[in-house]
């Protein structure tokens, strides 16, 4: 058994004078390794969270046309953390989904599977805005005695069997008993592990924005199958200026989605109207637009010798479902209640068998969740009408069946 290090944290709040060892220092402090860090020091442990990018910037003063859809068992995490509590913003609850198939500019199938609020005693998920989600991350992160903030900074880690060094740089040295590689999917720390990745491109960009509309969304969601790859409607808490309001992840091919994206607003609120129906009413794009190249890739492995890989870095998937964010909070749940167990035993937080079992515990569950969305993106990312039919059956089929809904529930809310 390996005691945890005894001192303390000096380092003021914004990454200012000595840092003491730590249990934990967590590189890459986006929404998963800040979450982490947050229910790591909840939970007692000492954390060190280094970034590249200084975090206040992150908090874009206007409404940006990001969002993130946050499944039931995320949410709780982020309650945990300290997080949720913070939000500045209202979210919205996602209480209804359906899902269609179709083309542009035509009636959707009339074979559907719609997910209502009898499927759940809560909420799927929520619907929170990027900025106001990074606002209370960096304000429990600053809030929190047991963690020391060092952003904007960069660090060398040196890892051995018997403790991690960390040099920032800043100059400063400190040691730790884990390190954890948050960076996303180019990951230094992954490669540095020498930790092999499979990827798989999909030739598709995603297109994420917002639209004001003319009817309320009475907190239902939207994923419709396109030939092309798949839209997605997600309903927002409205504001002063747009009341009803949405978030919108629309796939498309390289080539159209680049084309898309740089249409006037009257041209592009159309093409989005012919995606989605006119359900909503007349729909007018609101903030900005942003565009992602859209791949899956998962690490060989989630773990080296003091060293766990967690989110992006371990794994990444299509946006077919809005899985993405919510597989790494995943992550945090599992890596964070072995850590916060182990320090009830006096545990080594750094110890192989502990990091065997967390690798156990999600690596499974993510490479069926990556199968799984790979999947769906190959059977509905097509025009053939055979497949067409095969699937509109069985998305009604599944929509019959009230036990296999709730089971898919289950699953996606991650409770």
């Amino acid at each position: 058994m390996t005691p945890f290090p005894t001192t303390g944290l000096d380092a003021g709040k914004d990454g200012d004078g000595a840092v003491g060892d730590v249990d934990v220092c967590i590189v890459g402090a986006g929404p998963v390794g800040a979450s982490l860090a947050c229910r790591l020091a909840v939970g007692g442990l000492r954390v060190a969270i280094i970034d590249r990018a200084a975090l206040p910037p992150m908090e874009e003063p206007g409404f940006d046309g990001r969002a993130y859809a946050i499944a039931a068992g995320p949410r709780n995490l982020l309650d945990a953390a300290g997080v949720w509590g913070r939000l500045p913003q209202p979210s919205c609850p996602i209480e209804e989904i359906r899902v269609s198939d179709g083309r542009p500019g035509e009636a959707p199938s009339p074979l559907f599977l719609e997910f209502g609020r009898e499927d759940a005693d809560q909420p799927f998920g929520w619907m929170i805005e990027a900025r106001s989600l990074r606002v209370a991350l960096n304000a429990a992160l600053h809030a929190s005695d047991n963690i020391v903030v060092l952003a904007p900074d960069e660090a060398t880690i040196t890892r051995t069997e018997q403790g991690v060094q960390v040099r920032t740089r800043s100059g400063r040295t400190f040691g730790a008993r884990l390190a954890v590689a948050a960076e996303g999917r180019r990951s230094p720390l992954r490669e540095q592990a020498r930790i092999g990745v499979t990827r798989l491109p999909y030739h598709q960009c995603g297109i994420v924005g917002a639209v004001a509309h003319a009817r309320p969304h009475g907190n239902r969601a939207l994923e419709h199958f396109l030939p092309a790859g798949p839209f997605a409607q997600l309903p927002m808490a409205g504001t002063a200026d747009y009341p009803n309001l949405s978030a919108i992840v629309w796939s498309e091919k390289d080539d159209v989605a680049r084309r898309m994206a740089a249409l006037p607003p009257d041209a592009f609120a159309h093409e989005i109207q012919r995606r989605m129906g006119d359900w909503l009413g007349e729909v007018t794009p609101v903030g900005q637009r942003w565009i992602y190249p859209l791949s899956a890739q998962y690490a060989q492995r989630y773990v080296d010798t003091r060293l766990a890989l967690v989110g992006d870095a371990a794994h990444g998937v299509h946006p077919i479902a809005g899985q993405g964010l919510n597989l790494g909070f995943r992550d945090v749940i599992a890596l964070s209640d072995l850590l916060i167990a182990a320090r009830s035993r006096g545990e080594d937080p750094g110890a192989q068998a502990l990091l065997r079992r967390y690798q156990a515990r999600c690596r499974p569950v993510n490479m069926l969740m990556l199968a799984a969305m790979d999947g769906l993106e190959r059977l509905f990312g097509n025009d053939n009408p055979i497949l067409r039919r095969a699937r509109d059956l069985g998305l009604a089929g599944v929509h019959r069946l009230p036990a296999l809904r709730r089971a898919f529930v289950r699953q996606a809310m991650g409770v």
